[in-house]
This record gives C-alpha cells, sequence and structure tokens, in this order.
C-alpha cells in the first residue's frame, strides 16, 4: 500500500441559490432554494512517501475541498483515505502530529504577537519535548533566515517574512506529510526562491512528502516530477511533468533577424510573420526540426540573429485545460 492511498472520495455542498434584488431576497427569507454542488467525484490516486506532487486546477476545481479532506478538516460523503495507516478524519488526534498544512491566504500566526511565541504555543499543542523542539525551531530559523524577525511582532513583518514563519510553524513538530496551499502567493522573487528552495532540502534531507497546489507554475516546476490535474471535481491528469512538456512542446518559436526577404513552404511551418528586423515563425518539430529549418533558411538569406524559444509551461496548461474542456 502507498503513503497515501485515495479511493474514489466525492463531496457535494448544499448551496442556498438566492436571486437579486429586494424582492427576491425577502421571498429567499421565508423560501429558501438550494441546489446541490459537487466539489469532489470519485477522485483516486495514491502518494509515495517523500514524492513531491503538484496538485493543480483552475479555481472551483475540487483542489482545497481535497486537500481539507487529506488533512482531516473535512469528512467526504463517500470513499477511502488512508494517509500513513490512518484516516485523516477518523484518527485525527494521532493524524494531525504526523501534518503540516501552509494555507497562502490564511496565517495560523497571532497577529499581535512574535512568531517565537506562537513557537512556543504550538510546542504545547503538540506535546513537542524540550530538547526536540529547540534543536528544530534553532534548525528552522537558521535555514529560513529568521534570526532577525523571530521577535518581530507578526503584523509588522512583509509577507515574505510572515511566511516564512508560517512554514516554520507548520514543521516544528516534523511532520511527515506537508500540504502547501499556494505557499509563495504575493512573495517576490527572492522570498518565493527562498521558500522554493527549503521546500526542495527538506523534501532531500527528511523525505518529507509534500503535496503542492499553487497557480504560479514556476512552484510546479521547480519542485514537482508529478502532477494531479482536477478539473471539475475529477482527476483529468495523473503522470510526470515531463511526459506533459513533451507531449505539447512539439511547438517552437523561432525568431530570425534578417535585412532579407524570406520566402519558405513547408508543412512543418505553422506560421509566419512579418516583424521589423525579420521573421517569426512557429514549428511543428515533428515535421521540421530545428536543424532542418535552419539549413534551408541559411540557402535562402543571410541570419544576422536568431533566437529559438519553447512552449512555456503556463501555455501548456492553458492548452491542457482546453483539451478537457475546463
Amino acid at each position: 500500500m502507498s503513503f497515501i492511498e485515495v479511493e474514489q472520495i466525492s463531496k457535494t455542498f448544499r448551496v442556498a441559490k438566492k436571486k437579486s434584488g429586494l424582492k427576491e431576497s425577502i421571498k429567499s427569507f421565508f423560501k429558501r432554494e438550494f441546489i446541490d454542488v459537487k466539489a469532489v467525484e470519485d477522485i483516486s490516486f495514491s502518494i509515495e512517501e517523500g514524492e513531491i506532487v503538484g496538485y493543480i486546477g483552475p479555481n472551483g476545481a475540487g483542489k482545497s475541498t481535497t486537500i481539507k479532506i487529506l488533512s482531516g478538516i473535512l469528512i467526504p460523503d463517500s470513499g477511502e483515505c488512508k494517509i500513513a495507516g490512518m484516516t485523516p478524519w477518523k484518527d485525527r488526534v494521532r493524524y494531525v502530529k504526523k501534518i503540516g498544512v501552509v494555507f497562502g491566504q490564511r496565517s495560523q500566526l497571532w497577529w499581535d504577537i512574535p512568531a517565537e511565541d506562537t513557537f512556543d504555543l504550538l510546542k504545547d499543542i503538540y506535546e513537542i519535548p524540550e530538547e526536540e523542539y529547540q534543536a528544530t525551531k534553532e534548525d528552522l530559523i537558521n535555514r529560513l533566515n529568521l534570526q532577525d524577525i523571530i521577535n518581530i511582532p507578526v503584523r509588522q513583518l512583509s509577507l515574505g517574512q510572515r511566511m516564512r514563519c508560517e512554514i516554520a510553524a507548520s514543521l516544528l513538530h516534523n511532520p511527515k506529510i506537508l500540504f502547501l496551499d499556494e505557499p509563495t502567493i504575493g512573495l517576490d522573487a527572492v522570498s518565493k526562491q527562498m521558500v522554493r528552495d527549503f521546500i526542495k532540502k527538506l523534501n532531500k534531507e527528511k523525505k518529507t512528502t509534500v503535496i503542492l497546489t499553487s497557480h504560479d507554475m514556476s512552484d510546479i516546476t521547480t519542485l514537482a516530477k508529478r502532477i494531479i490535474l482536477i478539473g471539475k471535481g475529477r482527476v483529468l491528469y495523473d503522470g510526470s511533468l515531463k511526459k506533459l512538456q513533451n507531449r505539447y512542446e512539439s511547438e517552437k518559436y523561432v525568431s530570425i533577424k534578417t535585412c532579407d526577404k524570406l520566402s519558405i513552404r513547408n508543412n512543418g511551418i505553422l506560421s509566419k510573420s512579418k516583424t521589423n528586423d525579420g521573421y517569426d515563425l512557429t514549428i511543428d518539430t515533428r515535421a521540421i526540426s530545428i536543424s532542418e529549418l535552419l539549413n534551408i533558411v541559411s540557402k535562402k538569406i543571410t541570419i544576422d540573429d536568431i533566437e529559438i524559444d519553447h512552449e512555456s509551461i503556463d501555455n501548456i496548461i492553458v492548452k491542457l485545460y482546453k483539451d478537457f474542456k475546463i
């Protein structure tokens, strides 16, 4: 059995339906109409210990609902879930000592006191032995560069500083599983890189299993080798990120700087447009390779400069969404 086993998890929410306008508001006060919204439907997947998995999808796809079920906050309507041999919502007291959760838009730190005071409170909540706590706290402070901010009230910290403290708070009890929901949202480039580097080292050194949800695909490509795509409450793709990139990266974008006029026809050239200093081409490398293109073009014109680019991961995900009509 895998470290995380999710089998046919489903969750439906009953939501009040109300039309706009005063008349409709008064009417709904006496007689409410409800609709059932399927947040997740028959979701199944397994994750091995020590994996970093990107859990992605558009807004409203069911990502947060899944994370809340896996962390034991929500109880599904049906299905089974076993994580480290425990059912999150049944073995909650034992289970929460095994997990760490970071929500990019929600804080577990007390706003008006220094982060270190919250750390001390979490030590008592998780019943961490004093010696272990001090060693872990010191290690996290050094790794996340918290020395100068640990004793400043949280409300006075920048977003990047607060997020580093949030991550430290979630790891004080040395969890085996870390759930990260938009951990770098709103962070500058330096803070993002620091958070990503720390997560990679944590996974490598302690074999911590990480489930990451993020709309920033740089987070996913930097940290995860495998992604699970969810849409309309269902798992649509579960596989390696590299395989997904290979599937959509047959298109290459070639910018050629030249003063000459280029006339070229080839089935592999999907588009050609004139620019101020040359031409932009889109090619299908399954029909024509870069070397073949350059060989043809160099015989026709003098090339002053050339740039070759591939499909960005953001565009690949957009195409994937379109393929699945989500």
